[in-house]
């Protein structure tokens, strides 16, 4: 079971996998409601390495990128419910818009988004593609995001 960390934390958190040469994989999200896309995308995404970090959106964040309704759940339950995943190793809440920040700060050997996502438009691709790192999209599951779980809640 994974670990909810801090900006300031997670350095020090990884300083033992990066001694024993293990892969770090990062990606982020809103991850608002759970559902069988991220699930399938987390375990994908923790498969190409020996640890999951996931960046996920502060509540402020996820207001200005979503809109006033959401998030629906609170930015400390999404971490948590994320890091009891048995394919996520640590989770960590960004304030910005973008987690170009914490990307500098984990240095990922593999950054990951979902397939709906262009390699040049992912957000700290430039840095890790600078020290070797991989920039990877990884396939999309049709149909199924929080947004499609909402509308159809709302259909009720």
């Amino acid at each position: 079971m994974g670990q909810v960390r801090t900006f300031d934390t997670i350095e020090a958190a990884l300083a033992p996998l990066r001694s024993q040469g293990k892969k770090i994989v990062f990606t982020n999200g809103v991850f608002d409601l759970l559902h069988i896309g991220h699930v399938r995308y987390l375990q994908e995404a923790r498969s190409l390495g020996d640890a999951l970090v996931i960046g996920v959106n502060a509540d402020a964040s996820v207001k200005r990128l979503k809109g006033p309704t959401r998030p629906i759940q609170n930015e400390n339950d999404r971490a948590e419910i994320l890091a009891a995943l048995a394919c996520v190793d640590f989770t960590v809440i960004f304030t910005e818009d973008t987690p170009e920040n914490l990307i500098h700060k984990v240095k990922p050997d593999i950054l990951v988004k979902g397939g709906d996502w262009k390699i040049e438009t992912i957000v700290g691709a430039p840095f890790v593609m600078s020290y070797g790192g991989k920039v990877m999209s990884l396939q999309f599951v049709d149909g199924k995001s929080t947004t499609k779980i909402i509308e159809k809640s709302q259909l009720d």
